[in-house]
């Protein structure tokens, strides 16, 4: 039995599609290799062999061009942001942050700026805190909404980096609070991700209970909290991964 003309067709545009989605993954593991590669090579000539470059490899993420360093600990911030810049520099990385998000990097091509958004969601979270299931990221159900509502606050800066830090009380060992706070932090980026919020534009890190509150004791709850920076970026040069070739 023949198929009819139109369900062949289907067929065929079908496979033409599937064969395209796997040429594109395929492309993209190539240029994510290769710029771990090159990262790899500028880590070794920056003293930080140490540190590791993620493009999305070998993991459940897509392959980017946007890499998360780690395995830096033990790195002065000074050698941090040394590393962080000799990724950024390879030509077609789209952007750098180490995955605790406590360094970004910087180049001359890069200038911060605050923005209106950043009052808009202090405003929100003056008479308001999320909150979170105690000694866990979990966050409460009741904070929900306020997460809609920063979404929605941050959204006309899209665009722009979205620092998010979360902060602990000093009631439990400071590593535990380091965790947890970045544990919290996550779950909050999650969140703004599941409203709408792009991933590639929000940083998490945790910093635990270094930074209480001015005029609060440091082992008051009230430190234990969720903190938003917002800065806007002057657009990066393109780089000729972004550039169409000559026909």
């Amino acid at each position: 039995m023949q198929l009819r003309p139109s369900i062949g067709i289907l067929a065929g545009a079908l496979i033409v599609i599937s064969g395209s989605l796997l040429f594109a993954q395929s492309r993209d593991d190539v240029l994510a290799e290769l710029l771990a590669n090159k990262a790899r090579a500028a880590l070794d000539q920056a003293g930080a062999p140490a540190v590791s470059a993620d493009f999305g490899l070998g993991s459940s993420d897509m392959p980017t061009r946007h890499a998360i360093l780690s395995d830096g600990e033990d790195l002065d911030e000074g050698k941090r942001a040394a590393a962080a810049r000799a990724v950024a520099a390879i030509s077609g990385v789209g952007g750098v942050n180490w995955i605790d998000g406590t360094v970004q990097a910087e180049s001359d091509e890069l200038e911060f700026a605050p923005t209106h958004c950043q009052d808009d969601v202090e405003a929100l979270l003056r008479a308001r805190t999320i909150r979170f299931e105690e000694s866990s990221s979990e966050i409460e159900p009741a904070s929900r909404e306020l997460i809609d509502e920063v979404a929605a606050a941050l959204r006309p800066c899209l665009g722009s980096i979205i620092a998010i830090t979360g902060h602990t009380d000093k009631s439990g060992p400071e590593p535990g609070n380091l965790e947890l706070s970045l544990e919290r932090a996550r779950a909050v980026r999650e969140a703004l991700v599941r409203a709408g919020i792009p991933r590639d534009g929000l940083r998490a890190r945790g910093i635990g209970s270094q930074e209480p509150v001015e005029g609060l004791a440091p082992s008051d709850p009230a430190n234990r909290r969720i903190e938003f920076s917002v800065i806007s970026t002057v657009p990066l040069k393109p780089t000729p991964v972004d550039t169409p070739g000559a026909r």
